[in-house]
């Protein structure tokens, strides 16, 4: 699985311009299920990401995590995640998950998340989603099951 999170004051996902998903303080998390993924490397995703120590303490130092600041998620699916880019200049994306087994991975990704106590929301999985966001920091990480 690949995640990209940008921390936020502000997220909301809308599809033919209807709000479908919205958070606050806390994280914006863009995911892609890769082909061969399991349910155990979701579970160890969103064990990461609610415990990685991105957002700021007392003393202005990232040293918090989502569950120390109970901040809240928005999770979007987003396949493009996996683009192949090294040769030519249209991406590839063949290393995603098929769209039945994305599907459930991410729905398991949102699912496991808010079974740690985080308030989550989401998009609509392979919906053509308009995603705004106010980034704070900006802070954006890259996550990929093998780190």
């Amino acid at each position: 699985m690949r995640a990209l999170l940008q921390r936020v004051t502000q997220a909301s996902v809308a599809v033919d311009g209807e709000q479908v998903g919205q958070c606050g303080a806390g994280l914006l998390i863009l995911v892609c299920a890769m082909a061969g993924d399991t349910p155990a490397q979701v579970t160890r995703m969103a064990a990461k990401v609610s415990k990685l120590r991105i957002f700021k303490d007392d003393t202005g130092k990232m040293n918090r995590s989502l569950l120390d600041t109970g901040g809240a998620a928005l999770v979007v699916s987003q396949f493009t995640l996996a683009a192949d880019t090294r040769s030519g200049n249209r991406p590839g994306f063949s290393t995603a998950a098929r769209p039945e087994e994305g599907r459930a991975l991410y729905e398991q990704f949102a699912a496991d998340l808010a079974g740690l106590g985080i308030a989550v929301e989401t998009g609509e999985f392979g919906a053509d989603m308009a995603v705004s966001l106010t980034n704070d920091g900006p802070v954006t990480i890259w996550l990929d099951d093998a780190q």
